[in-house]
């Protein structure tokens, strides 16, 4: 089966049920759209028609992303949050742009050690289930943020009503979250000391209402009160009898001393383009900025889309970025990251200086480089531009599927498991297999580091590309490649969302290959011969993005893995 037509294929099961499906409910999925004013590509056609709806009524692309973030958080329970946290990319129209850092914290009550036994090994799953693996939420405050700063309607009440609705009413599940809340039942029985909206007798179909009384509720407490409404008050106190009840330690000082911060964009070239995305406590904007410098001097286009070459560049640049990533990366606010160093052109060229054109690396032997000192794949990725060409790039995150699965009893949210993104023990990999060193040991108040990497393109002066995915430790990598894939390969933008992926994370020493790659036996061969491991593997995330066309009409693309969608005005 040739590309075009698996993707074809994968879109309209994506779009339509089979005659043969039990009931006949699908939402009509828009997997790309071209459009001459405004567009948003969101996980969810519900978000995406709220964020479009926003920007008719003359809000900005902030405003629409405030909605969509909103919205998510009822129509996107897998990922989409309240109770977690996340990263945004801003380019007004005038050029400036700014970054927003609402990443969850350690509790005040964290320790170093707190996932360890007596023998000091990682209790298994500790960071990961139930109430000791949430970090203090950071959504609330950064959108209140977001909101202060940049709102153009000044109206918070018109963007989070559509949201209190939503989970008010409810909203009709489709086939895939009908599956995960399936697969997750028994988890949100163990993990809950009351039993949430998302547990019901029968098991859930395509189709069926998902109504959250309680999360309606609590979205009605932060409209009326904003960040108070949820840091302070009754939610507050909520959050604390749940923490109290499972032996969590989040406490009420945690969540009132919580601030999302804005931070200086992580700037840099790729020839004749800027890439615009997060600095640290995200690890994704500095890893891509290497990644695009490492390979900017090899002629990928002359290699093609997936031969052989171009993934063993590519992939032993990842090799080297992520080992990096592993010694040096972690919040700054906490412990000196060098970003100047590892962004050095002729340190960048020193990390390539063994690289063998026909031979892999051994991980073991590719450490980090020596600089001098001066993040689920559960995460949920959106893109907004409005008409005046204002642009937001938002990734936001519960860590895992669900989270802790832990659901605020009273309040109808659930709390992340970022605490896993933390090293646990340093050296020891964490629930996506990323290895982490001091500088992203857990400390009171401090921020784990993050794989997430909204970001943002330009090119003469003008918004070329907004791009971001879930995927956990596979995020970077599909930033990466869906860039390149537009600037190197030539490829349309629906075709560089959804066209196979794959990653190499240092450790372990494997190219991951997810499902939809078509590579030919003699590629592969060609692989293995040169001393690369080839793994299949799933969740490789849904990558959402928006490009500028050269008719000067913007087109966006949502991914086929999934239920995103694109619309535009």
């Amino acid at each position: 089966m040739s590309i075009n037509i698996k993707l074809l294929y994968i879109f309209l099961i994506t779009t339509v049920i089979s005659c043969k499906t039990k009931t006949p409910f699908t939402y009509q999925l828009q997997k790309s759209a071209i459009a001459d004013q405004a567009m948003v590509v969101t996980a969810h056609p519900l978000a995406s028609e709220i964020g479009l709806k926003i920007l008719k009524k003359g809000g900005n692309a902030v405003d629409a992303a405030i909605a969509v973030q909103y919205a998510l958080a009822v129509v996107l329970p897998v990922a989409g949050n309240i109770g977690g946290g996340g990263f945004m990319v801003v380019r007004m129209s005038d050029g400036i742009t700014n970054t927003l850092d609402f990443r969850e914290k350690a509790p005040s009550a964290a320790s170093r050690d707190m996932y360890l036994d007596a023998n000091k090994d990682v209790i298994p799953r500790l960071s990961i289930d139930g109430h000791l693996a949430p970090g203090v939420p950071g959504s609330v405050a950064g959108m209140q943020a977001a909101f202060e700063r940049y709102s153009k309607l000044k109206d918070f009440q018109v963007l989070i009503d559509p949201a209190i609705a939503l989970a008010r009413d409810g909203f009709a599940v489709t086939e895939k979250q009908a599956n995960g809340l399936n697969r997750n039942r028994e988890a949100f029985i163990k993990f809950n000391t009351t039993t949430p909206a998302f547990v019901k007798d029968t098991e859930w179909k395509a189709g069926d209402l998902l109504v959250q009384p309680a999360l309606a509720n609590t979205l009605t407490r932060i409209r009326d009160h904003g960040a108070a409404g949820f840091y302070e008050g009754a939610t507050a106190d909520m959050i604390v009898a749940e923490m109290k009840a499972g032996n969590g330690i989040i406490s009420l000082e945690d969540l009132k001393n919580y601030e999302a911060v804005w931070r200086e964009p992580l700037v840099s070239d790729y020839k004749d383009y800027k890439v615009i995305s997060m600095p640290p406590p995200s690890s994704g904007g500095l890893a891509l900025s290497q990644l695009l410098k490492m390979v900017e001097p090899y002629p990928l286009r002359k290699y093609g889309f997936q031969s052989a070459e171009s993934i063993h560049l590519m992939a032993e640049a990842e090799r080297r970025v992520y080992a990096d990533r592993a010694t040096y990366l972690g919040d700054g606010d906490f412990v000196p990251v060098p970003i100047r160093s590892l962004l050095d052109k002729a340190y960048l060229k020193t990390r390539m200086a063994d690289f063998d054109p026909n031979r892999a690396n051994d991980s073991e032997l590719i450490g980090a480089g020596l600089v001098t000192p001066v993040e689920s794949e559960e995460t949920t990725h959106f893109c907004v531009v409005d008409a005046a060409g204002n642009a937001v790039s938002l990734t936001t995150t519960l860590n895992g599927p669900y989270g802790s699965r832990t659901v605020v009893s009273g309040a109808g949210f659930i709390l992340n498991n970022e605490m896993d993104d933390f090293s646990a023990k340093p050296g020891t990999p964490n629930m996506y297999g990323l290895i982490g060193n001091e500088a992203n040991a857990i400390e009171p108040g401090k921020r784990m580091l993050s794989s997430m990497t909204p970001t943002i393109v330009t090119k003469d002066n003008e918004v070329f590309m907004l791009v971001g995915t879930p995927g956990g430790s596979t995020i970077i990598t599909s930033v990466f490649q869906t860039i390149l894939n537009v600037i190197e390969f030539d490829k349309s933008l629906p075709e560089a969302v959804s066209l196979g992926r794959f990653h190499h994370q240092w450790k372990p020493d494997l190219i991951y290959l997810d499902e939809l790659v078509q590579l030919s036996p003699s590629v592969k061969k060609n692989l293995i011969e040169k001393g690369h491991n080839l793994k299949q593997r799933s969740n490789f995330g849904r990558v959402e993005a928006i490009m500028k066309r050269a008719d000067g009409r913007w087109e966006g693309a949502a991914d086929v893995r999934g239920d995103d969608d694109a619309r535009g005005l």
